[in-house]
């Protein structure tokens, strides 16, 4: 009788938080013996771990074993049909296809999109180059505390630009809404260049920006390493053909290349700019617009957890939440557990905020965005109104904070109340420091829509989060940079840029990805695009 060896996902163990992974082994293999397939605790690991949190006085972790086993036709049957599922890992091989590349493959883009298209094009022998308008990360951290401290922004090098892109000032957060077998290759190359194992199956896994940070600047040395180059502090501003080859126009002057991949980010207004202008296909899609809010982490851990707050094995507790008011939604977003709001903003004369946790998440705050749905008609559906949509808010809320980059705030009190006279008391604002802070009104910089549904989605978010429209709240604006304002349209078999035969847009500057994973997925399957269509390239 033929036995084949195949992966099985062993779903919903429920045990304590205090239990060990060998628990979930040994209720695992009970599983299987009353099934009549024997295994042992070597052929299994911790595939999934959640945490149920619905009974506060009951949380528990909820576990998912991935066991390898010998089992035949019959048996693989038996599994699959008593609720054990069967995983098909995903398999990035790509064989090289048989044109061959004038010049190297260019990168432009150092986020998670460009990073995981490099790094497999490098493995793979296509020496990439890789355009960074930014600077590498010792450099970034070093023009981003500039401007925390002092209000000197560099619009090239700040929170979104630069090594790692957007993603390296944040939680690291790699939860994704895809679901896509390549998450598990992402996964796991990010612990091999550092982070931690957890995120190999934690259900809401992230690394933090201290230790993503260092991730990141392995990973750029390591395209180095395999031929590749960075090329940092170096402004991409557009492609010509001469002479029946390619090249790309930038800071440092042109470069030939043999394919284009812009892996731009959701920020990189000038480059949307020139492809409006040489007439590729662009469109306007959904954004969200609003503020952050933050909270005493020690209040939210204990809305959340009950008697089991501050369980060092729980960690600070998260939130996702979302609230329809019959015409636009409003959700949280980017929640960063015991982290900071940072200044974000690229643009001079304008001011955006987001959130930044470390790997520990034991600041004093938490904070996450509240956003409202907008949609393009609220802007008047082209890409360049969406743009300008976007700066309008950011240029209004530069100015209600006093046009030096400190950031409007208001209680949540006050908010909802329509006043402006409360200032900050249980929560002190992390934005700067919170040294750089001015009261004002967000209808000062928000639409009213946005604002009347915020408001209403406060109240029923406090329904489900006891204080979470607590008086003391602090409100900070303005949050713009949620996604992409639009979408470069490609060909969704050769994934090529409508009307071009060698740029390659992705990520989630191109619209296509929503967050670290997301984006890192979409670079690596552009640049298995690229592995099937050409030949590594020879100097």
């Amino acid at each position: 009788m033929t036995q084949n060896s195949r992966s099985y996902i062993i779903n919903n163990i429920k045990l304590p938080i205090n239990a060990s992974h060998a628990e979930a082994f040994s209720v695992a293999k009970e599983k299987l013996l009353r099934l009549g397939i024997k295994s042992c605790e070597a052929d299994m690991r911790i595939f999934r771990r959640s945490t149920d949190a619905r009974d506060k006085n009951n949380i528990v972790f909820v576990y998912s074993v991935l066991v390898n086993i010998h089992a035949t036709d019959k048996e693989s049957e038996r599994l699959i049909k008593n609720g054990f599922t069967l995983l098909e890992e995903a398999k990035l091989d790509a064989e090289p296809g048989e044109e061959s590349l004038s010049a190297r493959p260019c990168i432009i883009g150092s986020g998670p999109c460009g990073i995981f298209a490099a790094l497999l094009l490098a493995e793979r022998g296509y020496k990439p180059l890789v355009i960074e308008r930014g600077a590498s990360v010792g450099e970034r951290k070093n023009r981003v505390l500039n401007f925390k401290i002092n209000g000197i922004l560099d619009p090239d090098t700040n929170i979104q630009f630069g090594a790692g892109g957007a993603g390296t000032f944040s939680d690291g957060k790699l939860v994704t809404r895809i679901n896509d077998k390549a998450s598990s290759y992402v996964m796991q190359k990010f612990v091999d260049f550092g982070a931690q194992d957890e995120i190999l199956y934690l259900a809401r896994p992230h690394i933090g920006t201290d230790v993503l940070s260092s991730v990141v600047d392995k990973m750029l040395n390591r395209i180095e390493e395999l031929g590749g180059n960075v090329l940092y502090n170096t402004t991409y501003f557009d492609t010509f053909q001469k002479n029946g080859r390619r090249y790309i126009r930038t800071s440092r002057g042109e470069f030939e290349c043999g394919v284009l991949i812009l892996a731009i980010g959701h920020s990189a207004r000038d480059t949307y700019e020139t492809l409006i202008n040489n007439g590729y296909s662009l469109e306007a899609k959904p954004i969200s617009v609003g503020m952050r809010i933050e909270h005493p982490r020690e209040e939210i851990d204990a809305a959340m957890y009950g008697k089991f707050a501050g369980n060092k094995i729980l960690g600070s507790a998260e939130y996702n939440l979302s609230y329809d008011t019959k015409s636009r939604g409003v959700y949280t977003f980017c929640m960063c557990p015991g982290g900071e709001v940072v200044p974000a903003a690229s643009e001079d004369g304008g001011l955006v905020v987001n959130g930044m946790s470390e790997s520990l998440r034991d600041g004093k705050n938490s904070n996450s965005a509240v956003v409202c749905s907008i949609f393009t008609e609220d802007y008047g559906n082209t890409p360049r109104a969406a743009i300008e949509f976007q700066r309008k808010i950011e240029r209004a809320a530069f100015s209600a904070g006093g046009k030096d980059y400190s950031a409007p705030i208001i209680t949540v009190k006050d908010f909802l109340t329509d006043k402006l006279s409360q200032e900050p008391t249980k929560v002190l604002p992390s934005y700067r420091g919170g040294k750089h802070v001015k009261l004002a009104s967000p209808s000062e910089y928000l639409p009213d829509f946005a604002c009347n549904s915020i408001k209403n989605a406060l109240l029923n978010f406090d329904r489900k989060i006891k204080g979470f429209a607590a008086d003391y709240a602090i409100l900070t604006g303005a949050e713009t940079r949620t996604s992409a304002p639009l979408r470069i349209l490609r060909n969704n078999e050769t994934r090529l840029l409508l009307g071009s035969d060698y740029i390659y847009p992705c990520g989630e500057g191109a619209g296509y990805a929503g967050g670290i994973t997301s984006a890192a997925i979409d670079g690596l399957k552009t640049a298995i695009a690229v592995i099937k269509r050409f030949k590594p390239f020879c100097e």
